[in-house]
């Protein structure tokens, strides 16, 4: 038996938890359809019944899809490979990359780089909480840091950031034109 198969008695624990969680999802859609009140879903055609259920677990399936992208993609945020997602789902790392992706993020160095605008000069850096930040220093010798704000959530917003503390920051060529 690998990891990720269930023992006999887990499969009957899994069923039981299943058609708990479904019976009340397929009781409303019954009553949504039929107009009865919900204790009177099943007195109606079998194959409408059914067929009721069938609904609900069609919705059931779009959850457990919904819920599955998003712990591929928290497993990919705590640093799963795409071969990772793969083993554990039963399919290749190219199989797990086109089920998931967005799921693995590419790994982002510690700088993003040195902006140099306006005279000036920022470096991009990537706090210990995975925000982005910035220092500078503007043409006309002004420092600047994002340090005193909470960490931008991108690299490229850090940028913008910065950018514009070095075009506030850039030497006046008396040029008004």
């Amino acid at each position: 038996m690998t990891v990720s198969e269930i023992t006999p008695e887990e499969q009957t624990e899994l069923d039981k938890a299943l058609y708990d969680a479904l019976n009340p999802l397929a009781s409303a859609i019954r009553s949504r359809e039929t107009g009865l009140p919900a204790d009177r879903m099943w007195d109606a055609n079998p194959v409408e019944v059914a067929l009721s259920v069938l609904a609900a677990w069609k919705v059931m399936d779009g959850e457990v899809k919904r819920l599955t992208e998003q712990a591929a993609a928290t497993a990919g945020s705590y640093g799963a490979s795409y071969e990772q997602l793969g083993a554990v789902w039963g399919i290749t790392r190219q199989g797990a990359r086109k089920k998931w992706p967005d799921a693995v993020s590419r790994p982002v160095p510690a700088t993003a780089g040195v902006l140099a605008l306006f005279g000036g000069t920022a470096e991009l850096v990537r706090s210990p909480s995975g925000g982005w930040g910035w220092t500078g220093r503007g043409a006309d010798g002004v420092s600047g840091t994002a340090a005193e704000r909470a960490p931008y959530t991108t690299a490229e917003e850090a940028a913008a950031h910065a950018g514009a503390f070095l075009k506030e920051h850039a030497l006046d060529t008396g040029d008004q034109s």
